[in-house]
């Protein structure tokens, strides 16, 4: 543990590339491969399941302090973290104090004293975490919480561990990446065995589970005019062009009689949609198909809104009436391995043609290739995605491989997508950030007028409201509000960022937790890629995807948007 405590705080404190690689390196050559194994599993994206619920932790921490709930409550507000918090609060000592010379590895702290955690009652539960407040330091009892509360996050992306674990093993990082995908899935426990085939020489046998499946290729957002494309992109006749469906990235693998559907998130769907397994089952062993999981009724046009996908997902079980009510299927655009042979190194075309020649005469859907004659014809088809229920067009060089990840070294994929909806919103609600960011507000609640103000005069009595903490009024009586509609993040600069920062503490009205209500002062412009009817949210809508795209410091307060006008965007969106 303190190993990987160690390398958890170098990697926290680095912004250069190489010096994270050269530290994972370092950490994968000298660490046992059962605590190699779990670090690979954590650092690549894999989350761990929280152990312990969120009041035990912080009630065992402030018993471990001395301190009241109040005064915990006000260093989490001002830290705006958990993990961080408890070990601010704890008192923690250095490892060479009586007591602390805990010398257990990530996997025996993983295996053995945190995953039991979980069917533990509170008491013991808190009895646990007591002794492990004595033998942890500042960095370990950082990470453990991190790690028990399931919000485990660090500052590397998966390539950069698939580089690091290429250069231990001296093959090449591409090999890894293929190796490790479901590496990650929660069903899997990280074993030295699992471990050892990641770093495999390269003709070492594939795993016997026969179901892993391949790095997906991801496509670069294209945001040229068309005028541009035949200088940028060339003849439109060098692409293939597709539709870019609104559902869930996925690659069907049929092995050894099995079909196994996997999530671009590296997570084992099949259960969740076992109607869009169903004709996967006629093909061929040796089968790898690329494609989207969408909800399309039988006999539909066009597939059905992402909302009624969403239905679908995070379910054990799924009933008759959801398969009736939001039939999925798999519509599959690439052949990535036939007959058990990889192709992902043949061109495009070729492997365009593959798939249709293996699809023929089967139930799975072909996504259908679109003919233009030139960039202006696509860019007027394009136009049409939204009433098709789809987000633009994909386009595919007819010589690409088929790569891993987002790179052009093995061809190109462009997603065209179309332009964001967009909103007018007020800044009602702020929460710190995460991570390098968790000292500063920067998520956000926006909210539009429940009606058009009649003027500026009657838009600043509802702030004023706001300001002295009275509650909403009834919107449906008529009375002017501002109703929250969307959360977002993103969209900002660190420069803009700090300061709404400003503007949010100059104007907190008042705290819950560790959110800010703040009196509306600021509209911003949101993009976001859908909207749908939602009885869960107080305005009876919720947008996809939202983020901020610049702020409208030209715009007064009541002149942002309203209820009414998302109305009118959901009625677009069919």
């Amino acid at each position: 543990m303190k190993a990987f405590a160690a390398l958890f705080a170098e990697l926290d404190a680095s912004t250069s590339t190489a010096h994270k690689v050269d530290a994972m390196q370092r950490y994968f050559v000298r660490a046992p491969a059962a605590d190699a194994a779990w670090a690979a599993y954590f650092l690549a994206g894999g989350k761990p399941r929280q152990a312990v619920p969120s009041a035990v932790l912080r009630a065992s921490a402030c018993e471990a302090a001395g301190i009241d709930d109040w005064l915990f409550d006000a260093c989490y507000q001002a830290v705006g973290d958990l993990a961080e918090t408890i070990a601010h609060v704890l008192p923690l000592h250095d490892h060479d104090s009586p007591g602390r010379d805990d010398a257990a590895g990530l996997a025996e702290w993983i295996e053995q004293r945190l995953l039991p955690l979980r069917a533990e009652p509170p008491a013991l539960q808190a009895d646990a975490l007591r002794g492990f407040w004595r033998v942890l330091g500042h960095d370990e009892a950082f990470l453990l919480v991190k790690l028990i509360g399931g919000a485990f996050r660090v500052g590397v992306s998966k390539l950069l561990v698939q580089r690091a674990l290429a250069q231990v093993a001296g093959i090449d990082a591409k090999l890894v990446a293929q190796r490790m995908m479901g590496y990650t899935d929660a069903r899997s426990a990280p074993t030295p065995a699992r471990y050892a085939a990641l770093l495999a020489a390269p003709d070492a046998q594939r795993p016997s589970d026969g179901g892993q499946p391949y790095p997906f290729f991801l496509a670069h957002p294209l945001d040229a005019a068309p005028g541009g494309f035949d200088a940028r992109l060339g003849p439109c006749g060098d692409w293939l062009v597709e539709w870019k469906y609104d559902g869930i990235r996925a690659q069907a693998v049929k092995r050894a009689g099995r079909v196994w559907l996997w999530s671009r998130g590296e997570e084992l769907v099949g259960e969740a949609f076992p109607d869009a397994a169903k004709p996967l089952a006629t093909l061929s062993d040796g089968t790898v198909l690329d494609g989207e999981l969408l909800v399309w009724p039988e006999g539909a046009a066009q597939p059905a809104p992402f909302a009624r996908l969403q239905k679908r997902l995070n379910r054990k079980t799924i009933g008759a009436k959801l398969l009736a009510d939001a039939p999925a299927r798999f519509v599959a655009y690439d052949l990535l391995e036939d007959g058990g042979t990889d192709l992902r190194a043949l061109p495009q075309s070729e492997r365009r043609a593959r798939l249709e020649a293996r699809l023929r005469d089967t139930a799975v859907m072909l996504s259908p290739l679109l003919q233009a004659t030139d960039w202006p014809a696509y860019a007027r088809l394009r136009e049409q995605s939204r009433e098709r229920g789809v987000e633009g067009l994909m386009l595919k060089h007819r010589s690409a491989a088929y790569g891993s990840g987002r790179t052009k070294a093995d061809g190109t994929w462009w997603k065209w997508k179309i332009d964001p909806m967009t909103a007018d919103g007020v800044l009602v609600y702020a929460q710190a950030g995460h991570g390098r960011r968790a000292s500063v507000y920067t998520d956000y609640t926006f909210a539009v007028w429940s009606r058009t103000p009649r003027d500026s005069h009657e838009a600043q009595a509802v702030v004023d409201a706001i300001a002295r903490r009275e509650p909403m009024p009834d919107i449906a009586a008529g009375a002017l509000a501002l109703v929250p509609f969307a959360k977002a993040y993103s969209g900002l600069t660190d420069e803009e960022f700090a300061r709404i920062d400003r503007t949010i503490r100059e104007h907190t009205v008042d705290k819950f937790g560790p959110v800010r209500t703040v009196k509306p002062s600021l509209v911003f412009e949101l993009g976001f890629e859908g909207i749908a009817r939602s009885p869960r949210h107080k305005s009876g809508i919720a947008v996809r995807f939202p983020r901020m795209l610049r702020i409208r410091d030209d715009k007064p307060l009541h002149e942002a948007d309203t209820l009414d006008s998302l109305r009118e965007l959901l009625e677009g969106a069919g």
